[in-house]
């Protein structure tokens, strides 16, 4: 791999791309926070400082490979929503079956892309978090799948609400799939079960949007209360 990294490196004029690709594979093995600028570097086969052409430092780099996996991982579920020409029909008729899809579709990129889903979620400090946009695509299209089943079902739900709690939900999933920390042979808890059930659960147990009361208007005072009560002078005693 190292190896492969070099011959596609800096002498070919991939540099950014090579240092990409071992910071990818670095972060798979360690985790974010266990490499260093000048590990990638070595592993893409260039010196220690031709990083600084293309990366201001160790959190760029891991920016731009965290915005490189939400733009696959946004591609992904897009695909899995649309299901190909041939599942359009199905696509408009039952939604839930396309919205399965996309379930798969996040637990299977955990699984295959460790490197981008790791670097996705870790901690960056503001500035490369602002030049950096995360999750936009990808949530959009789960808050907008989300949108289409409640839709198809009958019920008016607060998409963007249901879709922050389904993504925890798979976040959740992943990772302890990921640990090692669902028991293995049993069918029903299997990662992919488990959130085809739990976000069954969390949809039909999601309540509806409120609609908008309009404002009551404040109590008149009625005629008797408004009228002014006149006191009558106590008589005065005779001499």
């Amino acid at each position: 791999m190292a190896k492969g990294l070099r011959r596609r490196g800096y002498h070919h004029g991939n540099l950014g791309e090579a240092l990409v690709a071992a910071a990818r594979r670095l972060i798979a093995e360690r985790g974010p926070a266990g490499f260093t600028l000048i590990e990638a570097a070595r592993l893409a086969g260039v010196s220690a400082a031709a990083p600084y052409r293309h990366f201001k430092d160790r959190d760029a780099l891991l920016a731009e490979v965290a915005r490189r996996g939400f733009e696959e991982f946004a591609r992904r579920l897009g695909v899995a929503w649309e299901g190909g020409s041939a599942a359009h029909e199905e696509l408009e008729q039952a939604p839930e079956a396309a919205f399965l899809r996309m379930g798969e579709a996040y637990l299977t990129f955990a699984r295959e892309e460790p490197g981008y889903y790791s670097a996705m979620f870790a901690p960056l400090p503001g500035a490369a978090r602002k030049r950096h946009p995360r999750n936009g695509g990808a949530f959009a299209a789960l808050e907008n799948a989300i949108g289409r089943v409640s839709a198809g079902r009958g019920k008016r739900l607060d998409a963007r609400l249901v879709a922050y709690q389904v993504w925890a939900l798979s976040h959740g999933l992943a990772t302890l799939a990921a640990a090692g920390q669902l028991p293995a042979g049993a069918a029903r808890l299997a990662p992919a079960a488990l959130l085809r059930d739990g976000v069954g659960a969390l949809i039909a147990g999601a309540g509806g949007v409120p609609p908008s009361r309009p404002r009551k208007p404040a109590p008149r005072a009625s005629a008797r209360s408004a009228k002014p009560t006149s006191r009558k002078a106590s008589p005065r005693p005779r001499e």
